[in-house]
């Protein structure tokens, strides 16, 4: 079932994203679509029909939750796992465990500012002489898993981990450490509403909620093949083996929405 916006966005990812498509030309794509749907009044209108009930509100609140980068992460659209388009709400000070950390992404993805100001970091990984799992260490040596320190070169230390998702409904984060590394800096931006920015998959980036109202980003993964696992570079300490999902319930995910397309009409 679909209402006239939710049919009509359909539509749209499937006129424009469907079929053969280099990842630039998707990164194209995705961001014009983000553009022509990210409108306050439209998206209101299209997160109105689903918190109505339109859509698949069953489905789509399995995959909604808080994510542990610290924004609401509300499912709109998919198709399959070829198109996911979401909404996050991003709220001041709400940073969650992984906040400050520094990730890619399975596949290609565009995000435009609605409400608020976003602020952005991209970073590029260092090659050099990082504790990894190619290299042996010396006797008496001692690392705790996650531990980041400085290799030898220069850069930003952070940890390394391999994100994957566990197998089941929820499909929890696993982080497995892979060492030591450095970053460099290589891009800050603030993106107030009405901006927009698109990022092949394996651009290491982190965002978070620049000023004091919630952001609303509507955001839209998109590829045929996604990566098996992720990128996540962190100075915060250790991260646990397993992070847990913990999806809405769909009185939640309506209420969520509800709220949501209240936040827009403000915009």
């Amino acid at each position: 079932m679909g209402g006239r916006q939710v049919s009509a966005a359909r539509r749209l990812l499937a006129e424009v994203l469907d079929g053969p498509l280099s990842e630039a030309e998707r990164v194209a794509a995705a961001r014009s679509v983000v553009v022509r749907l990210g409108s306050a009044e439209r998206l209101s209108e299209l997160v109105a029909e689903l918190a109505a009930g339109e859509g698949d509100p069953a489905g789509n609140a399995r995959l909604s939750y808080r994510h542990v980068l610290g924004f609401d992460k509300l499912l709109l659209l998919r198709d399959g796992s070829r198109h996911m388009l979401r909404a996050h709400v991003w709220h001041p000070g709400a940073g969650g465990a992984g906040a400050e950390d520094i990730h890619n992404h399975r596949c290609a993805l565009a995000s435009y500012v609605v409400r608020g100001r976003l602020a952005m970091e991209l970073y590029a990984h260092e090659p050099g002489e990082a504790d990894g799992p190619g290299r042996a260490r010396e006797p008496g040596e001692a690392q705790e898993p996650g531990e980041a320190h400085a290799p030898r070169g220069g850069g930003i230390p952070a940890a390394r981990y391999q994100e994957s998702l566990a197998p089941g409904r929820t499909a929890d984060w696993r982080l497995e450490p892979v060492g030591p590394a450095r970053l460099r800096l290589t891009h800050a931006g603030r993106y107030a509403a009405g901006s927009d920015y698109a990022l092949p998959a394996h651009t290491l980036h982190r965002a978070w909620c620049d000023t004091d109202a919630p952001t609303v980003t509507l955001f839209l993964e998109t590829g045929g093949e996604r990566r098996r696992h992720t990128d996540v570079f962190t100075a915060a300490g250790p991260r646990p083996r397993t992070v847990p999902k913990v999806p809405l319930g769909v009185p939640e995910y309506l209420a969520a929405l509800g709220s949501l397309a209240e936040l827009l009409r403000d915009a």
